[in-house]
């Protein structure tokens, strides 16, 4: 059965919001994985492509999905499926694309870019805790208008002062870093053009909130463009927004 399009819709709106505020959204993540399914999630990065509705072969699994929304994990009969992205409420294709999902796995489907030229990229997500005392985080740059980026994750008893060496560097659009391990604890995200060195005065692409990462959390960081809220014409300001999607809590945690 198709998941409500509700949901998914008005996920989108209050994710953009959290983000123009500078905050970290996040969503429940994967307890544990049945292990003769595999486990699908979507999430639309572009800011002018439109809602979309998203199909496996030819059945649904999430409608008017719009920008900055994530599903929840659907799970899925293991197998080779062709996902597409329809202008939603229509069957135009925007994207299409053919992928093998594993019994046991967990995956991201990522629909960014521009709206005239859409890509479809499926990350295989970590469906297991990070060791104990650690989390990890992968991130994903899918701002198309900001270039190149650093990310500083700072602890919050440093502030920027402390904020040492970027975790990634020279992410273009596209990138992801691929899962990095990382002491649990508090951090905020900052983010800025590549080759800026992080200081007090730092104009900054992106100045995150305090976010608690507990042992054993596992996350992945979606770097996608600011948008202009209420206003006539659609545009933009120099700058990008973080959603975050839970791939993995600990049972403990």
């Amino acid at each position: 059965m198709a998941p409500s399009p509700h949901p998914a819709s008005g996920l989108g709106r209050r994710l953009i919001r959290l983000g123009l505020l500078g905050l970290l959204a996040t969503l429940p993540g994967c307890q544990g994985i049945d292990v003769g399914s595999a486990q699908l999630r979507i999430i639309d990065t572009s800011l002018d492509a439109g809602p979309i509705d998203s199909y496996q072969n030819n059945a649904a699994l999430a409608y008017n999905l719009g920008f900055g929304a994530i599903t929840s994990y659907v799970p899925m009969t293991p197998g080779a499926y062709t996902l597409s992205s329809v202008k939603a409420g229509t069957r135009q294709t925007l994207v299409t694309g053919n992928t093998t999902l594993l019994a046991g796995r967990q995956y991201t489907e990522i629909v960014g870019n521009i709206g005239g030229a859409l890509q479809q990229t499926v990350l295989l997500d970590r469906s297991e805790p990070a060791p104990p005392g650690e989390m990890e985080l992968r991130l994903v740059q899918q701002s198309v208008r900001s270039g190149a980026v650093d990310v500083y994750l700072v602890p919050q008893h440093g502030g920027r002062l402390v904020a040492g060496s970027p975790i990634a560097v020279n992410l273009s659009f596209g990138a992801n870093s691929g899962y990095l391990s990382l002491p649990a604890g508090t951090y905020a995200l900052e983010v800025v053009p590549t080759g800026t060195m992080l200081v007090p005065a730092t104009p900054t692409l992106m100045s995150g909130a305090q976010i608690d990462y507990a042992s054993g959390a596992v996350r992945t960081v979606v770097l996608i463009d600011q948008e202009i809220l209420g206003s006539h014409t659609a545009g933009l300001t120099p700058g990008v927004q973080a959603i975050v999607a839970d791939d993995f809590d600990s049972p403990n945690s």
